[in-house]
């Protein structure tokens, strides 16, 4: 069972997040600050932390980075009620893995928390297995059965981020940052390019599809 810190200051938003994650099976343990969560970090091992931003003695933003720096694998995910670019942006520069901003979706909660233990295990394997596909993120090849195909690198980051989540809805914006970086002046038509190669390259594989979400956003789908 794997276990999750949920850092929250708030003691009935804690217990109902603890409780959330119980119902879905999580082991959970609950700390009111950072300084409680370093501790009990320092007793037990945890397969991913819940960090609330606003806390005080300690925030969010420095308490990542100091669990980035002791834990470097270790999947964290922010919660937060300030919702501007600049914050998000700032929360994973410190090393946070994911970013929600309340109030929080118990739903999503739960199926972020899932991606990323799963997206943890991939990392330490390097390899991403979607049926019977697997991309191998050290070679950039993507493979079924005997055929391999080798992927140009943002190509194959922008297929591995969005199998890595499947079914999730992934912005423009959102793609651009973290493919090409915060700082590119990449435009939408790079992006569209690149996943209209995709669709190309993969249209008659069996495993997966990539589905435009009007107004949204991309996302990928396993085939039934």
């Amino acid at each position: 069972m794997f276990k999750i810190l949920v850092v929250e200051d708030d003691t009935n938003t804690r217990k109902l997040m603890c409780a959330v994650l119980k119902q879905n099976s999580f082991e959970t343990y609950g700390a009111k600050d950072a300084i409680v969560a370093l501790n009990l970090m320092d007793k037990q091992h945890f397969d991913l932390v819940v960090v609330d931003l606003m806390m005080p003695k300690m925030d969010g933003y420095e308490l990542t980075r100091l669990l980035r720096l002791s834990w470097e694998h270790l999947p964290i995910l922010m919660v937060t009620a300030k919702q501007e670019p600049k914050d998000k942006r700032k929360g994973f520069l410190v090393g946070t893995d994911d970013y929600m901003t309340k109030p929080v979706d118990e739903q999503e909660m739960v199926l972020r928390i899932k991606a990323l233990l799963r997206r943890s295990k991939i990392a330490s394997e390097h390899k991403l297995s979607v049926g019977k596909v697997v991309l191998d993120y050290d070679a950039h090849t993507v493979s079924l059965e005997d055929k391999v195909i080798t992927l140009p690198q943002k190509e194959f980051y922008l297929l591995f981020k969005l199998l890595s989540y499947p079914n999730m809805i992934f912005t423009r914006l959102q793609l651009m940052d973290e493919i090409w970086g915060v700082e590119s002046e990449t435009d939408d038509s790079t992006l569209n390019v690149h996943i209209n190669r995709l669709r190309d390259k993969f249209r008659d594989w069996p495993e997966f599809d990539i589905l435009t979400v009007r107004g949204l956003g991309y996302k990928a789908v396993k085939k039934a």
